[in-house]
C-alpha cells in the first residue's frame, strides 16, 4: 500500500469510525453534523496529501490527531491544558486549513497541478495566533443622536466630553478548546483591574465542552464578583441550550442576569438603565417592540440595549435604544481587519453587521468582535477583542425625544 492509500484509508475509516461513534453516544443529528463537517475535511485532505511532500508524515500525524479530537467530541467535556495543546489546538488547525484548501483540492481533482497547494495550512496557522490572543483596545464612540437613513456603520464621533461611560464588554467567549477556564479568567482579572464603571455580559459563554461542564463558567466569571451591582449579562443563542447553567454561574458571581428585564444602575456620569433581550429568532419586531414598551425610557438616564444578534438591530423600535450592545458575529471570524481592512465574510449582508460602531435611525449599535469563537475552526484575519468602550453624550446631541 502507497502513502497515499494509507492516508486515505486512514482518513475515510477514521471519518465511519467518528460518524458511528457519533451516532451511538449523541444521536443521529449530531451523527449528520459530523459527516458534514469531517466529510469536507476528509475530501480535501485526501485529495491535496499527494501534493503535501515532506510534510506527509506530519499530515498522518495530523489526521490520526483530528480523528481522536472528534471521536472525543461524542461525549465533550472541558479538557486539561495538555490536551488542549496536544489534540484540540492541532486538529483544529489542520481541519481549518482543509477546509481553508478546498479551491486547491477541486482543482487537483480536475487533474491540474495548483501552485502553492499548503497555502490553506500556512493561512491556518496564522489564525492559531488570532485564536489564542486578543487585542487590547480604548474605544472612543460619540452617541450625538443625529439620524442615519438607512442602517450603516458610522463614525465613531470626535470625543467631545471631558467625563464618558466606561464599559467593558466581554461577548462569546465559547468558554472551550480555545477558551480554557483559566483564559477567561485572566480576561475577567483584567477587566476588574481597569476599574470600569460596567461590565457587559452579551451572551454565547458555553459550548459543547462547557455545556457537559457544570461549574466551569462560575470559575471563569468569578473575578466579576469584585464588581458586584455593575455587572449585567443576557442571553445568547448558545445559551439557551443550557439556561440553567448560565443562570447559575452569573448568580453565584453577583452577576445581574436581565431576560427581557431592565434595571438601573446609578453611575459617575448619572443614571444608566440597562435593558437584557432574550435571543429569540423569529418575530423580532413583536419581541423588541413589547420589551422596550414594558420597560419605558427613564427621564435623564443612559438606555443601553443588551441585544446579543446585531441582526435583530433593525428590529429595534426608532429612538429606543442610545446603545445597542451586540456580538453573535465573532467580528466576522474570517476577514482582512489584521490588514487594517473592514472587509469579512460577512461585510456582503447588509442585515448583518459583523464589527464596530452602527447606526440606523437615532439608534446606535456597537458589535463587539468577540472574546472568543466557536464553528469555524478558527479566527483567521479578525482578532478578538478586550476593549473599554467609552461613551459620550455631547451636550450638543439632540435628546432621545428628538
Amino acid at each position: 500500500m502507497t502513502l497515499d492509500w494509507f492516508f486515505a484509508v486512514l482518513t475515510f475509516g477514521g471519518l465511519l469510525l467518528v460518524v458511528a461513534r457519533a451516532a451511538l453516544q449523541r444521536g443521529f443529528p449530531y451523527a449528520v453534523f459530523s459527516t458534514v463537517v469531517l466529510g469536507l475535511h476528509a475530501a480535501s485532505s485526501v485529495l491535496l496529501f499527494p501534493k503535501l511532500g515532506w510534510f506527509q508524515p506530519v499530515a498522518i500525524g495530523l489526521q490520526i490527531v483530528t480523528i481522536i479530537h472528534f471521536l472525543l467530541l461524542s461525549r465533550p467535556r472541558m479538557r486539561s491544558v495538555t490536551y488542549r495543546a496536544l489534540i484540540s489546538v492541532p486538529a483544529s488547525w489542520f481541519v481549518a486549513g482543509a477546509y481553508l484548501a478546498f479551491p486547491w483540492a477541486l482543482l487537483v481533482a480536475l487533474g491540474f497541478e495548483p501552485w502553492l497547494p499548503w497555502l490553506g495550512w500556512a493561512v491556518a496557522g496564522t489564525g492559531v495566533i488570532r485564536s489564542l490572543s486578543t487585542q487590547v483596545e480604548d474605544i472612543d464612540l460619540v452617541l450625538d443622536g443625529r439620524p442615519v437613513p438607512e442602517l450603516t456603520r458610522v463614525d465613531k464621533g470626535v470625543r467631545r466630553t471631558p467625563k464618558s461611560l466606561s464599559i467593558v464588554q466581554i461577548t462569546d467567549p465559547h468558554l472551550g478548546p480555545f477558551m480554557s477556564v483559566e483564559r477567561l479568567r485572566g480576561i475577567c482579572e483584567r477587566a476588574v483591574a481597569r476599574r470600569p464603571d460596567l461590565v457587559m455580559l452579551t451572551g454565547d459563554y458555553l459550548t459543547m465542552e462547557s455545556n457537559s461542564t457544570p461549574g466551569s463558567l462560575a470559575r471563569a466569571l468569578e473575578p466579576l464578583g469584585e464588581l458586584e451591582g455593575r455587572v449585567f449579562a443576557c442571553m445568547g443563542n448558545h445559551d439557551l441550550e443550557a439556561p440553567e447553567e448560565v443562570a447559575s454561574a452569573m448568580h453565584a458571581n453577583g452577576i445581574r442576569l436581565l431576560i427581557d428585564e431592565s434595571a438601573v444602575v446609578e453611575t459617575r456620569v448619572g443614571p444608566v438603565q440597562v435593558i437584557g433581550a432574550n435571543h429569540v429568532w423569529t418575530a423580532r419586531q413583536e419581541h423588541l417592540t413589547g420589551l422596550t414598551e414594558a420597560h419605558p425610557r427613564i427621564d435623564d438616564a443612559l438606555r443601553i440595549l443588551m441585544l446579543h444578534d446585531p441582526g435583530a438591530f433593525p428590529a429595534v423600535p426608532e429612538g429606543e435604544a442610545d446603545l445597542v450592545l451586540s456580538g453573535h458575529t465573532h467580528g466576522g471570524q474570517l476577514g482582512l481587519l489584521g490588514l487594517g481592512l473592514d472587509w469579512t465574510v460577512l461585510s456582503h449582508l447588509p442585515a448583518m453587521p459583523d464589527h464596530g460602531f452602527w447606526g440606523l435611525g437615532r439608534n446606535r449599535l456597537y458589535v463587539h468582535k468577540g472574546t472568543g469563537h466557536y464553528g469555524f475552526p478558527l479566527r483567521i484575519g479578525v482578532p478578538a477583542e478586550e476593549s473599554v468602550l467609552r461613551i459620550h453624550r455631547p451636550d450638543t446631541a439632540p435628546s432621545p425625544a428628538g
